[in-house]
């Protein structure tokens, strides 16, 4: 209907209640074709054209109110009759039933660049919509109410992820810095809820009971956390038997009794499972095979993500069962392939928010990095590489190529060719580790129990030979020079991430090597063979460590502010590591004891970076990295929001 504009203002002129008519009519060829008829009607009205509604000068204490005031008096009717307008939409659509979409376009060069997990979040009332989007100062929380006309940052949020809203819509939590916060959207500085371990956070879920559940990356069950700050706990631990390798995506049903997560297994997480779980017991019981992310829905209905697009199930929220088939009701959402991660939010009113694109696909490039900083192309053909070894005589790189399945492929420099080592129909080499001869290539896998070790000739003459078995996430990292004794991480749920050894020779029974209560990962043996280095948290934060192998004997720490990824120089006289955006390096002497200089910057550079091993690779010579260089962030410049959609998913999905 018609917009009851004199409801609106009742001091409109009518000259200016004809403007406005004629912008909002419904056949487009009865609007203003241009902004500059409006503003020509505009300055018409100011200088008091026809029954502008200003008939005479009006006298305050003998003195007649100047153009320029009539002029401020028309542009802030104009402001209020907008503002109105926009109340009198959002308020009358949820009482008619109408669905209605808009396009929430974000601030001047400004972009929404999906990371390390969901970036939307709407108030349970839908009145507001809170993102995470980069622009010229980095990452930032914004903050939209649907009736107003522009975003706002939210204070304290810089370089945060992940938000999501209290069940009463007044906190925001977040994630920044290797910490939970929260934030009273009526203003005050964040408070931190607690540490977190794990930088990579895979969802949460703020329960109407007072608590918090969230997850890391894999391998990582949920933890819950009191909303007013504590020691987070483990809520559930994957099942390895099971081949689960991580749960994630948590969603807290209403009334706080049961919540509702995806379970990583291998393969991709359009074959992952959705389940719930009753809080309390711990019965678990599957909900939906093939799908990710789910969310509830007060239609009575489970929605989550499959190959970049939105599916509907309904749901019996007393039984906690699905009462029929699932159902496809939106295309092309944002879809990030390795997390599972589909980026929509819903609201208690029923409307949606959501990211429009589909498959996230990154540009990653191989290139070479010199000491200044100067980057140039190894390789012009873009991929999904991750984890670039280069080979002990500097001739080839091993990097695992990320498509159907993950696998593990050499590149030969000279011959500029890309050959496919691991061909088996599994996840294989998010790591890798060459033999010291240069002759096989070690890698996990997840043809077997967990995600063991394996190793192959790199000639593709002989086949995959199981080094480990075990039912934990194992990451191979370095080799020792004389190649008797591999190094590796392995996840556990209770230790975290540990460092073992693998003898080659007897039986090679692999023994733990570095375990504590804090984590150690990313190892990496001195060109010597005497030291290792690796990154800790024992100090409460992430620091690179070095110590004499096998040990025992005194540890030295490397790295001051901060610090991942260490690899040695192959002379052995510098240990290079990343802090932040900034490659680190150190110079160290192996003889007559270890000595280590002060950490200076080499250069800065925004580079992809590795978690449980390293994402980079040092020459022969030391001169130059092989580096996986990130594309250009080309993230959607606007969010669709679908007013009243619940009026639609019942339609498309009915739950009788």
């Amino acid at each position: 209907e018609p917009p009851p504009i004199s409801q609106l203002q009742a001091m409109s002129p009518p000259a200016l209640d004809h403007v406005v008519r004629t912008c909002l009519a419904k056949d487009p060829d009865e609007r203003w074709q241009t902004a500059g008829d409006v503003g020509r009607q505009l300055s018409w009205i100011t200088e008091g054209g026809s029954e502008a509604g200003i008939s005479a000068p009006v006298s305050l204490a003998g003195r007649t109110i100047s153009r320029r005031l009539g002029v401020g008096i028309i542009s802030a009717m104009i402001g209020a009759l907008v503002a109105g307008i926009a109340v009198w939409i959002l308020s009358s659509l949820p009482e008619s039933g109408r669905v209605m979409r808009l396009a929430v376009t974000l601030p001047t060069n400004a972009q929404v660049a999906p990371r390390s997990g969901h970036g939307l979040a709407l108030s349970p009332d839908g009145s507001r919509l809170v993102y995470a989007a980069r622009g010229e100062g980095g990452y930032q929380l914004y903050l939209r109410a649907l009736g107003e006309p522009d975003a706002a940052p939210i204070p304290g949020t810089e370089d945060a992820s992940n938000p999501f809203f209290s069940p009463d819509g007044e906190w925001m939590g977040f994630f920044v810095g290797g910490q939970l916060k929260k934030v009273a959207l009526g203003g005050g500085a964040p408070v931190t809820v607690c540490e977190t371990e794990d930088a990579s956070i895979r969802g949460a879920s703020w329960g109407a009971h007072g608590y918090i559940i969230f997850s890391y990356e894999s391998p990582s069950g949920l933890r819950t956390v009191p909303d007013s700050g504590g020691t987070p706990e483990m809520l559930t631990t994957p099942d390895a038997e099971r081949g689960e390798f991580s749960h994630r995506w948590p969603h807290v049903l209403p009334g706080g009794k049961a919540v509702i997560f995806t379970i990583e297994t291998s393969g991709s997480f359009d074959e992952a499972q959705i389940v719930v779980q009753i809080l309390g017991t711990g019965e678990r019981r599957v909900l939906v095979d093939g799908g990710a992310d789910a969310s509830y829905v007060s239609t009575g209905h489970l929605v989550y993500g499959r190959a970049g697009s939105l599916l509907a199930v309904p749901f019996d929220l007393s039984r906690l069962e699905v009462t029929s088939h699932p159902v496809q009701i939106l295309d092309g959402v944002v879809t990030d392939p390795p997390t599972g991660a589909t980026y929509y939010a819903f609201s208690n009113d029923g409307t949606l928010a959501y990211l429009p694109g589909g498959l996230l696909r990154a540009e990653l490039k191989l290139v070479w990095v010199d000491r200044e900083g100067n980057a140039k192309p190894l390789r012009e053909d873009p991929g999904l590489y991750v984890s670039p070894r280069l080979s002990p005589d500097g001739s080839k790189v091993a990097v695992s190529l990320q498509a159907s399945n993950d696998d593990v492929w050499i590149y030969d420099l000279a011959r500029d060719t890309l050959t496919r080592l691991t061909v088996e129909a599994s996840e294989d080499g998010f790591s890798s580790a060459w033999t010291p001869k240069g002759d096989r290539l070690t890698f996990n896998s997840d043809r077997a129990e967990g995600m063991s070790l394996f190793w192959k000739p790199v000639d593709g003459s002989g086949l995959a030979e199981q080094l480990t078995n075990s039912e934990y996430l194992q990451y191979p990292d370095s080799w020792s020079p004389d190649g008797n004794w591999l190094v590796f991480t392995e996840r556990h749920p209770v230790t975290k991430a540990d460092l073992w050894v693998l003898p080659n020779e007897g039986e090679r029974k692999p023994e733990p090597w570095l375990q504590t209560p804090s984590q150690e990962f990313a190892a990496s043996f001195s060109p010597d063979g005497r030291s290792v280095a690796y990154v800790s948290d024992e100090s409460g934060r992430y620091e690179v460590y070095v110590r004499p192998f096998p040990g025992p004997g005194e540890k030295w720490q490397i790295s001051t502010q901060g610090g991942v990824e260490p690899v040695w120089s192959r002379d052995g006289q510098e240990l290079f590591y990343w802090n932040e955006d900034r490659l680190i390096v150190v110079d160290v002497t192996m003889q007559p004891a270890f000595r280590a200089g002060k950490p200076r910057t080499l250069f800065e550079g925004r580079y992809s970076r590795g978690w449980d091993s390293t994402n980079y690779d040092v020459s022969n010579d030391g001169q130059r990295f092989v580096m996986i260089q990130p594309g250009q962030e080309t993230g959607p410049r606007h969010i669709n929001v679908v007013l009243n959609w619940s009026e639609e998913l019942k339609r498309l999905v009915p739950t009788n």
